[in-house]
């Protein structure tokens, strides 16, 4: 409401605002006083009416004496004469802003909002977007296109938990007595301080963990008893996906065999001299999409969310086709012209569409 009355507001937003004014008559006669406060030199203003602006305005500010925020003291403003009259509207306007949206805020809280929903925020970076944010706790994530990070809002817990559907950079503060826990995709990656990536879209059939710096032990989600496998600097853990959580019960207290994270997993020993925007698991991170000798179409689902385009291709065979580079500031109408340089095929862009096909 205070960017459509001070002229900030796009017009989606204005849009918006109208919308949710139709549905309410008391909000609308409230939004049409406040806007005769801000501009009360465009309308020519009758005795009357300033009397029942007058009544309207003690109507509200005695309304908000009883719903007042709590920690926060509303001042009651009295109108007494009309040469004092936009002189009180100036320190009511302030009034009023706070009262409303914090009315809006509240009210729509309780009587729309699932309560198990307050309490999760969620992290998103759309298809052709990438974001950085600051956790509670002060450690930062990176969140790769198409990827989105829940956790709880109230992060003070003995232990930090997100869970991450995508690809993510984390760089962890450390703290001894709260470890840090990211949930993907069955499996638990556990840390107290240090700088990790992790890559698990819907798409893909595993799970890739690469860590930078520190220690992270990475467990199945759910299963009591069980062996972790330890991920030291400079090394990638492939796991393959569990299709649903695992739980290893104990019988009458009798001990059961330790569960192993999975049977097929493997850890690569990475480059140690290359920098972190030279390596493909972290190279996003620095604005820069890279790949090594990947097939066109394991190029194609990076592509669509880099770019938030659609990708499809009309034969089979240039999806076997091989790529090394990286695009950085390139359009993409640019990357598919260096791809064709490097091998040829034939391509058609038509909005966020791009058909691909073999050259005839």
């Amino acid at each position: 409401m205070a960017r459509s009355l001070s002229g900030e507001a796009t017009a989606e937003e204005q849009e918006q605002l109208m919308q949710i004014l139709a549905q309410d008559f008391a909000l609308q006669q409230q939004y049409d006083l406040m806007k005769r406060m801000w501009h009360p030199g465009e309308t020519k203003e009758e005795p009357n009416s300033i009397e029942e602006d007058t009544r309207h305005i003690s109507r509200i500010l005695q309304l908000a004496k009883t719903e007042t925020i709590p920690g926060e003291d509303i001042p009651v403003i009295q109108i007494r004469s009309r040469r004092k009259y936009f002189y009180a509207l100036s320190g009511v306007a302030a009034v009023l802003v706070i009262f409303i949206m914090a009315w809006m805020f509240t009210g729509t809280q309780r009587t729309s909002t699932p309560p198990e929903k307050e309490a999760k925020q969620n992290l998103v970076a759309e298809n052709g977007s990438r974001t950085r944010t600051i956790l509670p706790d002060g450690s930062t994530v990176w969140l790769n296109a198409g990827s989105h990070v829940t956790y709880d809002k109230d992060f003070t817990g003995k232990t930090r938990e997100v869970t991450l559907d995508g690809e993510a950079y984390f760089d962890v503060v450390k703290l001894p007595d709260r470890p840090f826990v990211v949930h993907v995709s069955g499996y638990d990656i556990r840390v107290l301080g240090t700088a990790f990536n992790v890559k698990s879209y819907v798409t893909d059939k595993t799970v890739e963990t690469t860590l930078i710096r520190g220690l992270v032990q990475v467990t199945r989600h759910g299963a009591k008893v069980q062996k972790p496998i330890l991920l030291h600097p400079n090394q990638k853990l492939i796991v393959g996906k569990l299709a649903a959580e695992s739980t290893t019960i104990l019988p009458d207290d009798r001990e059961a065999p330790q569960t192993k994270i999975a049977d097929d997993y493997h850890i690569t020993q990475l480059t140690t001299p290359v920098h972190e925007d030279e390596r493909i698991e972290t190279a996003w991170v620095y604005n820069r999409l890279l790949f090594r000798g990947e097939s066109f179409a394991e190029l194609a689902s990076k592509m669509e969310r880099w770019y938030n385009v659609k990708i499809v291709f009309d034969d089979d065979a240039v999806k076997q086709l091989n790529f090394t580079g990286s695009f950085e500031t390139e359009t993409v109408a640019e990357a598919f012209y260096a791809l064709k340089a490097a091998q040829d095929f034939d391509f058609g862009i038509t909005g966020k569409e791009i058909h691909v096909q073999s050259v005839k």
